[in-house]
Order: structure tokens, then C-alpha cells, then sequence
């Protein structure tokens, strides 16, 4: 596992997509910054650079994943990746943490973003919301990043698999703007519980609700399980 967890790493930086990425991700972070907080003035409440960050995963997480396993079959090397002497519960997962050690790096580095944020804020920041949000964005992250994985594995070509993840994800943000025009309150409940952004509010009020943090945890595993079946069929085929 830690071989191909490397291989992936070393991939993302001997290649441009790597540095692309990081080079968005930045930018993106920077700019959401720059508009939701210090334009606006600098205050205690960021919670609208956490949304805009979460909406700006549509676009950027996909190139994250689009390669991984898109980028095996383009190359013909997928057989060698299903016949290595692994699992392929350890091939997914070693593809999956790659990428996510990729977007933390983009992440931890984006954090210097709040330096201006700590040093002229006016009164105390709240903690509770700001940690809060931190810990979702990273949790939704990983969810997503799963999706990608997933959609990866079906497709040899990158494009599709970047805009395939793209329309996953668009479909699990963007349910509770669509569930507010649903008259059946059962249906309502039902999109309402799968909602990214109604599970995030829990969080990026302060609230450590323990549901939304076990529901992207779940939705991450759920696709990467999706994914090991997908490669678990191949292998014995």
C-alpha cells in the first residue's frame, strides 16, 4: 500500500497536475478570502469564506482526482495496478490518501490566509466556529475526493471524470437549495438528511454535531467501497 500511496505522490510533482492544483486551490482560497473578509472589512464572522470554500470544491477537487485511476487505463498500466501483490482495498485506499495528503498540503497551506484575520480582528474570534469549520471543510473534502476516486475508476479519460465528479458533487450541494421547493415533507426529510450543506451548517456554527461528522465519514467510505468492488470485479474477471 505505502508503495502506490508513494508512486501517487511522486506522480502529483513530477507531473504539472500537482502544482496546478496547488497553484488553484491557493488562488481560490486567497480570493474567497480577500472578497468574504478583508474587502469586507475585517470582523469576527468568517462563516461566508467556509461556504464559499465548500462551493469552490465543485471545481477544484476534481482535478485532484480526475488521474488516479483514468490516467492507469490511458497508460495501460491498470493491469500491472490490479496484479500488483496488494489488496485492492489497499490500492484504492493508497490512491485515496494520496490525493487527500495533496489537498491537505493545499489546505494547511491556505491557513496563512488567517494571519491578517488574527492580527486585526476586532474582539475575540470563536473559536468554536472557526475549528468547526475547519474540521468540516476537511471531512467534505474527503468525502468528495471519494467520489472522484470512484468516478476515476470507471472512465480512461480525465475529462469525463473530472466532469463526472463535478456533477456528483453539484448534486450533494446543491439539494437543499432544490428541497425548498418540495411540497412532500417526507421527501423533504429524505434530502434534507443527505444535504452537504444542511450537515455543514451543524458544524459551521459551532455545533460539533456528531451526525454530520459520522455522515461524511460514511459517504467517503461508501464510495471508496463502491470503487474496491469496482476493482474486485476486474480482478476476477
Amino acid at each position: 500500500m505505502f508503495a502506490i500511496y508513494k508512486r501517487e505522490m511522486r506522480s502529483y510533482f513530477i507531473s504539472p497536475i500537482g502544482y496546478i492544483y496547488l497553484a488553484i486551490f491557493l488562488a481560490v482560497s486567497g480570493l474567497i478570502f480577500s472578497l468574504t473578509t478583508l474587502m469586507m472589512g475585517i470582523s469576527s464572522d468568517i462563516t461566508n469564506y467556509f461556504t464559499y470554500m465548500l462551493i469552490s470544491f465543485f471545481i477544484v477537487l476534481p482535478l485532484l482526482t480526475m488521474k488516479l485511476f483514468a490516467d492507469e487505463k490511458k497508460q495501460r498500466t491498470e493491469t500491472l495496478l490490479i496484479s500488483a501483490p496488494v489488496s485492492t482495498t489497499s490500492m484504492v485506499c493508497a490512491k485515496f490518501f494520496a490525493a487527500f495528503s495533496v489537498f491537505m498540503i493545499g489546505f494547511a497551506a491556505s491557513l496563512i490566509n488567517f494571519i491578517p484575520f488574527f492580527a486585526y480582528a476586532s474582539g475575540n474570534p470563536d473559536w468554536q466556529t472557526i475549528l468547526g469549520s475547519l474540521l468540516g471543510l476537511v471531512l467534505i473534502a474527503a468525502a468528495f475526493i471519494a467520489i472522484g476516486v470512484m468516478v476515476s475508476s470507471l472512465t480512461e479519460n480525465q475529462l469525463v471524470a473530472a466532469l463526472g465528479t463535478m456533477v456528483i458533487i453539484f448534486v450533494f450541494v446543491m439539494i437543499s437549495v432544490f428541497n425548498s421547493s418540495i411540497d412532500s415533507y417526507f421527501l423533504r426529510s429524505i434530502l434534507s438528511w443527505i444535504s452537504v450543506m444542511d450537515r455543514y451548517a451543524m458544524l459551521i456554527v459551532g455545533r460539533f454535531d456528531v451526525s454530520a461528522i459520522v455522515y461524511f465519514i460514511s459517504l467517503c467510505f461508501s464510495f471508496l467501497f463502491i470503487t474496491v468492488r469496482v476493482y474486485e470485479k476486474r480482478r476476477w474477471s
